[in-house]
């Protein structure tokens, strides 16, 4: 005769709960294993095959008067869906995982920007000259060039610390335009 018997787990273990009263009257034995479980008593027989193995060292069971207690201690924290291996599951299990692709990211940022570099035309393709210029150069010449183009109002744009850090950098406008000051 069958048993009635209920489960549930945590991160560590597997806890089984098999509903019979007076156990230890009814002579119960419970042996463990590391993929089954089986328990007797006086006319009752519970045998479960389990979904995941156990580590039969840690586990236990304990009898009480309504109950007996079966702790199974899992081998990994995974999160069991059952408690027993079905055919279907004994397949999933079988069957190999699918493999995951892994991204070169960085590859793909390279390429990106290879391509808005061949898109880019006119003063967008000027822009992003500068800006790679700037993101790639060393201190030095990024406070060369901050310095060149804030002091001449944008006229002047110099990678040369040398040269700019001595003095103040001169306005100097395009051929055939004169520089004015906002506020006058």
């Amino acid at each position: 005769m069958s048993v009635r018997y209920d489960w549930y787990q945590s991160e560590a273990k597997v806890v089984i709960t098999v509903l019979l009263k007076n156990a230890t009257e009814k002579n119960y034995n419970v042996q463990i294993e590391a993929d089954k479980v089986q328990m007797t008593a006086d006319g009752y027989e519970l045998s479960l095959h389990l979904l995941h193995p156990i580590v039969v060292e840690r586990s236990s069971h304990k009898a009480y008067s309504t109950k007996v207690e079966i702790t199974l201690a899992k081998e990994t924290g995974v999160r069991w869906e059952t408690l027993e291996q079905t055919a279907n599951s004994a397949s999933l299990a079988a069957a190999p995982l699918p493999t995951r692709q892994v991204k070169n990211w960085d590859r793909l940022v390279s390429e990106e920007e290879k391509i808005e570099e061949k898109e880019a035309k006119g003063e967008a393709a000027l822009n992003q000259l500068f800006k790679k210029i700037y993101s790639s150069s060393s201190p030095e010449v990024r406070k060369a060039m901050n310095k060149s183009f804030s002091e001449s109002g944008g006229t002047v744009l110099s990678t040369n610390w040398n040269e700019v850090g001595k003095e103040k950098v001169d306005i100097k406008p395009p051929e055939g335009t004169e520089f004015r000051e906002w506020d006058k």
